[in-house]
């Protein structure tokens, strides 16, 4: 049985790899276990940790939801500066998609579901009444 899941990216400095991903997370890391290493738990039970390291590039992405993709992006090309990103949608698929690059190369993407009361369950599922 799986109960947790734990992804880590790779930044070769890592005082501006966790300034990025507290600016991307808009939060002070959740624990800082040793030094070059922080964690964040962005949903019950799944933690994205920055570790000091060699990027892995090409890897990913590390996917995250959204409530609205397009505000979410103007935020992140505003205080991140990241590269521009397109936000896709495809007939059949329930949500709209767009992906990105951090500093260092690794890949994350963000998505929002297209039925809005789906969201509200998905949240609700996961957070509580929220």
């Amino acid at each position: 049985m799986f109960f947790d899941v734990t992804i880590q990216v790779r930044v070769d400095d890592f005082n501006e790899g966790q300034k990025w991903y507290q600016t991307l997370f808009k939060r002070q890391p959740d624990l800082i276990p040793h030094e070059d290493f922080a964690e964040w738990e962005v949903i019950p039970g799944c933690w994205i940790q920055v570790a000091k390291g060699n990027p892995a590039k090409g890897s990913g992405p590390i996917r995250l939801g959204v409530k609205d993709i397009e505000e979410e992006r103007e935020r992140l090309l505003q205080d991140l500066a990241i590269a521009p990103f397109e936000i896709y949608s495809k007939e059949g698929v329930p949500v709209k998609w767009g992906t990105f690059q951090d500093s260092w190369g690794n890949f994350i993407g963000l998505y929002e579901y297209l039925d809005k009361e789906a969201e509200k369950e998905r949240i609700k599922q996961l957070l509580g009444n929220k």
